[in-house]
Order: C-alpha cells, then structure tokens, then sequence
C-alpha cells in the first residue's frame, strides 16, 4: 500500500478513537452495571456457540481473542489511550495493512458497544431489571432494536477484521518487528498495546493455513443466528440447524 493509504489509515483509526471516547463519555451514562451483565452474558453465548473451537488446539488461541478481545467485557480504555499516543509514530513506521486491522479492530469494538448500550436500555426498560437474562428475554428485546442492518455490518466487520489478519500475519517482517518492539513498547508504556497487537497475531499465526476455515466458520454461524433472529425462529441462538456448525 502507498504512503496516501498509511495516512488514510491512520486518519481512520483516530476517527475510532474518539468514537470510542465519546462511548466512554456518555454512551453507557447510567447503565454501566447492566452494560456489563449483558457484555458477559454475550460473552458465555459465543462461548457456547463456539464450543468446539474453544476446544480445539489448533484454533482456540484465535477463538479467545476473538471472544474476549474483541467481543467480551474487556475495558479497553488504556489500549486506547496508548493508541492515541502512538498513531503519529505508528503512521511512519507501520505498513498500512496493519494499521488498517488496527482501524478496523476499533471500530468493531465501538459499534458492538453502541449496539449493545441500545439492548441494555431496552432491556432495562421493557423487562424486569431483577431477573436474570436469558435468551427469551435477550432475543425479545433484541428484535424490538432491530438495527439490523448495523448487526449485519458488525458481522462483516469481524470478518473483514479477521480476513486482514489471515493476510498480514505471514509476512515474517511484521512479524519480526512486533517481537522486536516487545521490549521498548512496554518502556514507554506501551504494553496493552503491544499485547494486544502481539496476541492477534500468535493466534492467527498458530492456525497457519487453516486460519481462512476459522474465519468463514465463525462467521457462518454468526450470520445464521442473525438470520434465525430476524426471521423469529423460536429459538435463533442453537446452531442445531444453522448454517456454519
């Protein structure tokens, strides 16, 4: 990619940044306990759905960094903030492909946090906030959000996310220069940051070749469950006849 792309890139991933922030700010104002319910609740759904990858050697690396870091109730605040830190450097010295999977891995995590701010209000107000959240209710109030088209793009986001990463992760320079910045990442405070780069990239490497199947799995069934919610099957979050398993 061109040096016009790195800047693009970079100008992308600031957008994310305040985007984020202005989440963090006044997205979740008064709703920040039932925010994180509902994030761990979602949490232990992907883990259900997605068993079978949880359990596998091959692929579980990759599955937990999908699942916890990019969908799970992971505070991302101080990733945040290194990457604010570090956009002006890493525009110079980072190939564009990698600061496009970094744009993208934001902007993933904003709109699953806006989506999910929407469901908690609507849960809070059209369901008892005592009891305890089960697929009736999440799949009720779920329907009645609908931004289905948003659902659908955050799909497509992590596929586009996880296609990016199948690429860059087998070139060995990038590779080489994220294990050689381990060190001075973490002195100058940078270590979330790195760590998160640094656990991307082992997952995906450790699945090799088999990285493409991972990713069209995990989507498949993903996009089957919002299938099956919007077309009000009766119970859309079993994969018993779902696309993908």
């Amino acid at each position: 990619m061109s040096d016009h792309d790195r800047i693009f890139n970079a100008a992308r991933l600031m957008e994310q940044l305040r985007r984020s922030r202005a989440f963090r700010t006044d997205g979740a104002v008064g709703i920040e306990r039932e925010l994180s319910l509902l994030r761990r609740w979602q949490s232990a759904r992907l883990a259900r759905t997605h068993a079978d990858l949880l359990r596998s050697p091959l692929y579980r690396p990759a599955a937990e960094f999908f699942l916890d870091e990019l969908y799970g109730d992971r505070d991302l605040s101080q990733l945040e903030h290194d990457l604010a830190r570090v956009v002006p450097m890493m525009t110079r010295i980072l190939p564009a492909a990698v600061l496009h999977a970094a744009g993208l891995a934001l902007e993933l995590n904003a709109l699953s946090h806006e989506l999910d701010a929407r469901l908690t209000r609507m849960l809070v107000a059209e369901f008892d906030p005592r009891a305890e959240l089960d697929e009736t209710a999440y799949v009720a109030a779920y329907r009645r959000c609908a931004r289905y088209d948003q659902r659908y793009h955050q799909i497509d986001l992590t596929e586009r996310l996880g296609r990016d990463l199948q690429a860059i992760v087998p070139k060995h320079v990038i590779y080489a220069a994220l294990k050689l910045a381990r060190t001075p990442a973490r002195l100058a405070g940078l270590g979330e940051l790195h760590r998160f780069l640094e656990a991307g990239f082992h997952a995906f490497r450790h699945m090799g070749a088999d990285a493409g199947t991972f990713v069209t799995t995990i989507i498949g069934r993903e996009r089957a469950i919002l299938e099956r919610i919007r077309a009000g099957h009766s119970w859309p979050l079993a994969l018993d006849d779902a696309a993908g398993g």
